[in-house]
């Protein structure tokens, strides 16, 4: 790749006189060996060379190998100008109203000719040139100073005015045949799904003009009346389906309808219609009147509903809500009577053991007189006791609204505690109260509360007793909870023992009502209990009392602050 010699055009200054041919020669040896790959001649890619008048020229080298008797001997290589090829082969009158250049495939101008005027349209045709071993693409610009004559002469407009006016009504005759097909597949669709829907309707549908004759039925309709439809069609009055006994009636009413004096009201009005076979059923018989496109009434539409079974299953309702109420009423008896039996035991057991304890006392001597009037108190105190019980589980029974009040925490506990003290010494069972002094007051049935919180404890005692627990222990516990409900506050009443626990068979029907595990009990004092606190609005559950016991905790609403 040495040059051995070089001749340059005798027409302008040497080119390579300033930088010498060193920059282009990686570009000519790599066309020279795509060249002797392909035994063919090979462009390599231009380049710009600076030139001493402070221009430049945009050149490109072309290599041909020199082969003789199959061997190398070197290459030939020319050197381009592009501008000097565009300005010698495309003549000045082109020139004057065209700019023609080289550019590569991203638009750069390597080479241009021609004057580089703009008018108000520019039409831009290109070429590509796909030269051995490198491309390039052919560019011309023209432009005109107006725009260009759309149409020569009137005879070519009119033409074209005519093809365009026949191309837009054979469009727009096209569009509209679409849509009328479009249209018309509705309308079937339509008229194909209201028939369905008509027929599959279990509700009687019918038409009549303004002369009262039968222009529409459903089969839902002829279904009912068991007449066909060729029967019904065109029938006036009487109608076949309806009762000779009520002809005359019914004439009546249809005169009244069609003279328009008064509206069918809206939900309807009950009547007899007779079946083919002569049997009569009550209807249901909702009328409108029917409004044709233009806003005229043509007749009347009516919707007939077969109210037979209705009216069957309410005669059964009838009776079966007379059965109903017998039953409750037997089963409030009931209820109200194993309600009084389990809670009149407590009292009426505490005013036995007060009043065999008067009569200990009576037998000696000098009775003191202290003591019998203590016990004369409690006797009075729980028969006042048992009183209130029967009133409280009448109203509970009977879902009447009881009467709450404020009481403290502290008053509820004292209340049940001699009853709950004098059942602990009897099965040796100790008792601690934890109540503290600054709880708030609770609304309530103190009465009832009073029996929750006597069956939890009774219930806890006979769990540890029937046990036999070494050292029984009962912790009636009050405490205040958190805020909960929008602020409002909840005093939570708990009962804990040390007994054995609840088994887990127990535990799934604990809170059933006649559910025991006692061999004297009911079976209904959780129940009770549970129910007591629900209409509070508190809830009632249980947990293991770690480390051996259970303990039973409900929450009564506290009063509110002022």
């Amino acid at each position: 790749m040495e040059l051995v010699a070089e001749a340059d055009t005798p027409y302008r200054p040497p080119v390579f006189a300033r930088f010498g041919r060193g920059n282009s020669l990686p570009d000519v040896q790599q066309a020279c060996a795509a060249a002797r790959r392909t035994s063919s001649h090979a462009y390599a890619r231009s380049h710009f060379v600076p030139q001493l008048d402070g221009l430049g020229l945009e050149l490109m080298e072309l290599c041909l190998p020199h082969v003789e008797a199959g061997r190398l001997l070197g290459y030939v290589v020319a050197t381009y100008s592009l501008s000097d090829l565009l300005s010698t082969h495309i003549g000045p009158q082109m020139g004057r109203s065209q700019e023609i250049s080289f550019t590569e495939a991203d638009g750069t101008r390597l080479a241009m000719h021609g004057l580089a005027r703009r008018g108000t349209r520019v039409f831009t045709a290109q070429q590509l040139l796909d030269l051995p071993g490198t491309t390039m693409v052919l560019r011309m610009d023209s432009w005109r100073r107006s725009e260009p004559d759309l149409f020569p002469n009137v005879l070519t407009a009119l033409v074209t005015v005519m093809s365009i006016a026949l191309v837009t009504v054979l469009f727009m005759l096209g569009h509209d045949t679409r849509r009328r097909l479009r249209v018309e597949q509705d309308l079937a669709d339509a008229l194909a799904f209201r028939k369905a829907m008509e027929d599959s309707l279990v509700t009687g549908l019918r038409a009549r003009d303004l002369q009262g004759r039968t222009t529409y039925v459903n089969p839902a309709f002829c279904q009912m009346v068991g007449f066909s439809l060729e029967e019904l069609l065109g029938q006036g009055s009487p109608a076949p389906y309806w009762p000779p006994e009520r002809a005359d009636e019914y004439h009546k009413r249809q005169e009244v309808r069609l003279a328009g004096h008064n509206a069918p009201p809206r939900e309807g009005f009950e009547s007899v219609f007779m079946r083919k076979d002569g049997t009569r059923f009550p209807v249901l018989i909702i009328e409108a009147p029917l409004i044709n496109a233009q806003g005229l009434q043509t007749g009347w539409m009516s919707a007939v509903l077969d109210i037979s079974e209705q009216r069957r299953v309410e005669e059964l309702s009838r009776a079966s809500q007379e059965r109903l109420q017998a039953t409750a009423r037997l089963a409030t008896v009931g209820e109200m009577a194993s309600l009084l039996s389990h809670e009149l035991n407590q009292p009426l057991a505490a005013i036995a053991s007060y009043a065999t304890g008067s009569i200990n006392l009576l037998q000696e001597n000098a009775p003191p007189a202290r003591d019998l009037q203590l016990a004369m108190a409690r006797i009075a105190e729980q028969a006042d006791r048992a009183g209130r019980v029967i009133k409280s589980v009448h109203d509970f029974v009977r879902r009447r609204d009881q009467a709450r009040e404020a009481v403290p925490a502290r008053a509820l506990v004292d209340a049940v505690l001699p009853l709950v003290n004098l059942q602990a010494r009897k099965l040796r069972v100790g008792v601690e109260i934890r109540v503290a002094d600054d709880l708030p007051q609770v609304v309530c049935d103190r009465t009832m509360v009073e029996q929750v919180l006597l069956n939890l404890a009774r219930n806890a005692m006979q769990a540890m007793d029937e046990a036999r627990v070494p050292d029984p222990a009962l912790v009636l516990q009050v405490r205040a909870t958190p805020a909960r409900d929008g602020g409002r506050r909840w005093l939570e009443f708990s009962v804990a023992d040390v007994g054995p626990g609840i088994p887990e068979e127990v535990q799934r029907q604990l809170f059933t009502p006649f559910f025991t595990t006692k061999a004297e009990g009911m079976g209904l004092g959780l129940s009770l209990c549970r129910t007591v606190v629900e209409q509070h609005g508190g809830s009632l559950v249980y947990e293991p009392h770690l480390p051996q016991g259970t303990i039973f905790r409900f929450t009564l609403p506290a009063r509110p602050e002022p």
